[in-house]
């Protein structure tokens, strides 16, 4: 059966959602979760999804179903909040061409397809908090306690939706497919349509605090100085050098934020915090990397006669496709992307991660313009967006 998905109306839905949360810089949306301009946004998919012949479905944390009514069904779909300053494409591609695809699948009477919209992926007060409260990974309650950078609690955020008092039963869906932006730069240099996923790889995020000794930076001599942020440097250029031999060319780590005690202009920093993170497919190999932070951590410490503590590790496990679900998709970029796709990792998380605590999942990527996300920037091509559409849509035909 071949599912002949509506390309104009999935292009017009698109741009008719990025119209929450325009940020009026080229094709940017500000639209975080449970702000105003995400719940109008939910409430017009929730429209959409009933005039589709869905039956719309916030649960509790606000995450959106368009949910099918046969009793089995495929799921699809993303998320449709936003970064602080987000691009149009990340999340609400998937939501919108798992629509489409609901659509063109009734249309032709092929599989019962559900959709999702999950709630705060983005990590307003959290990591995926939908999906992770709806796998069962973390309790409401618990999550109700998470506050974002303002110190709004969750439960205060999640009080301005429309919300049932049940979650979704997963046993009623066969499988998830979730269609995404790369958010990377390999598909488009290589000017490739599509990129099939074979695995999401594993996080780990910590905080790591040195403590120095705060004191006046004009009569302070170098030699007599215990600055938390040159033992931050210093850690920096270490494991950069001692990761040469444990990494591959796929593995990443960050230090993205950074505070300092007092944070002023004339006193040599007490007290450095910073984030640390990495990500790879390898559970092994992510534990040696942590092996490497805290001793290297430890190292620099002892060396400027300083302390060093550890926050609490946080992180999700890699996750591999599930073997029939990317086959499908493999089999469907070979006809709509002939000698344009290829099989890749992926460097970001997913919400598919915590869904496939429940059932197999799969991912499809399609181009990122110059590798930009998380950005006003963000784009893809329209022709690499129908593209990514019909693969989907062929994979879905197939289930």
């Amino acid at each position: 059966m071949k599912l002949k998905p509506n390309h104009k109306r999935f292009l017009s839905d698109l741009h008719e959602l990025r119209k929450f949360g325009a940020s009026g810089v080229g094709k940017g949306v500000v639209r975080p979760a449970f702000s105003p301009e995400d719940i109008a946004a939910r409430a017009w998919l929730a429209d959409k999804f009933e005039e589709a012949g869905l039956v719309a479905f916030y649960d509790p944390m606000g995450s959106l179903f368009g949910l099918s009514k046969e009793p089995k069904s495929l799921l699809l779909g993303s998320h449709s909040d936003t970064q602080p300053e987000g691009g149009w494409l990340d999340g609400a591609l998937g939501v919108i061409a798992a629509l489409e695809v609901a659509r063109a699948s009734k249309e032709a009477g092929g599989p019962a397809v559900s959709v999702v919209s999950f709630q705060d992926e983005e990590g307003r007060f959290g990591v995926t908090t939908g999906s992770t409260v709806w796998s069962g990974a973390m309790s409401l309650e618990e999550a109700d306690k998470l506050l974002d950078t303002e110190g709004m609690t969750l439960a205060d955020a999640r009080a301005s939706m429309p919300a049932s008092e049940g979650f979704v039963d997963p046993k009623r869906f066969s499988g998830f497919i979730e269609m995404h932006i790369e958010q990377g730069p390999w598909l488009d240099e290589a000017k490739e349509a599509v990129g099939v996923v074979t695995g999401i790889v594993g996080i780990r995020d910590m905080r790591v605090t040195f403590e120095g000794e705060q004191n006046h930076a004009g009569t302070t001599p170098m030699h007599r100085r215990k600055d938390s942020f040159q033992a931050l440097a210093e850690f920096n250029t270490l494991i950069n050098n001692r990761f040469r031999n444990v990494v591959t060319p796929q593995t990443v780590w960050t230090i993205g934020h950074v505070k300092l005690h007092p944070d002023a202009h004339s006193i040599v920093p007490g007290r450095a915090v910073f984030s640390m993170q990495w990500r790879d497919g390898d559970t092994t190999r992510l534990a040696r990397m942590e092996e490497i932070i805290r001793d290297t951590a430890r190292e620099v410490a002892k060396a400027r006669g300083m302390q060093v503590s550890f926050g609490k590790m946080l992180g999700l496990e890699p996750v591999e496709m599930n073997a029939e679900l990317r086959q499908a998709l493999e089999n469907s970029a070979q006809k709509h992307a002939v000698d344009k796709w290829r099989r890749m990792p992926s460097g970001a998380l997913h919400d598919a991660t915590n869904v496939a605590a429940h059932m197999p999942v799969a991912m499809l990527f399609v181009p990122s313009i110059n590798g930009i996300s998380h950005a006003f920037e963000e784009d893809t091509d329209e022709a690499d967006l129908v593209t990514g559409l019909d693969v989907l849509a062929g994979a879905v035909s197939s289930c």
